[in-house]
This record gives structure tokens, C-alpha cells and sequence, in this order.
């Protein structure tokens, strides 16, 4: 699959792409979720400057995005401890 030309709108702004098509549902996907959370924001507070809006979405999506991150690797040391465990009950089994 190739590359095509895209137009994405964030914020009321254009900004043309070039994107591989295997890529393209998630970055408009993406674009999504940024414009509906500036809508979420300029419905709920008592901003109204683009640039703040987007501010306060950036700063949404990176959280949750170290928040995801962080877990995985909770998640990958408690898989790693556990393996870890069972290799060694394994290793106990098998030499007696």
C-alpha cells in the first residue's frame, strides 16, 4: 500500500498530509477525538482562544497516553516477575 494526500481539519485548520493509507482511518480517527474534546472544552469553560483549547487537549491526550504507559510497564514487570516464579518452580520440579 502507498501514500495518498489527505486533508485533515483540527481546530477549523486545514493541514494536507501524506499519510499510508493503512494509516489513514487512525489519524482521521485522531483528528476526531482532538475537535471533539476542543468542542467538550469551549462547551464547559469559558475559554475560547484555538490555541488554548488545543493547549488543554494536547495536555488531555498526553496524559493518558503516559498514564497507558505507565501501566504497561507495571503490567510487563508483574508478567516478568510471574514467569520468573513459575520458571523457577518448574526448575525445582524438574530436579528432584
Amino acid at each position: 500500500m502507498g501514500e495518498i494526500s489527505i486533508k485533515i481539519n483540527i481546530a477549523d485548520r486545514v493541514y494536507p498530509l501524506k499519510v499510508n493509507m493503512e494509516e489513514e482511518e487512525i489519524i482521521r480517527r485522531a483528528a476526531k477525538l482532538i475537535n471533539d474534546r476542543i468542542k467538550e472544552y469551549q462547551e464547559n469553560y469559558a475559554v475560547r482562544d484555538k490555541q488554548d483549547l488545543l493547549s488543554m487537549a494536547v495536555l488531555h491526550y498526553a496524559t493518558s497516553s503516559l498514564k497507558v504507559e505507565k501501566k504497561v510497564a507495571v503490567e510487563d514487570t508483574d508478567v516478568a516477575d510471574k514467569v520468573y516464579q513459575l520458571d523457577h518452580m518448574l526448575s525445582e520440579f524438574f530436579s528432584k
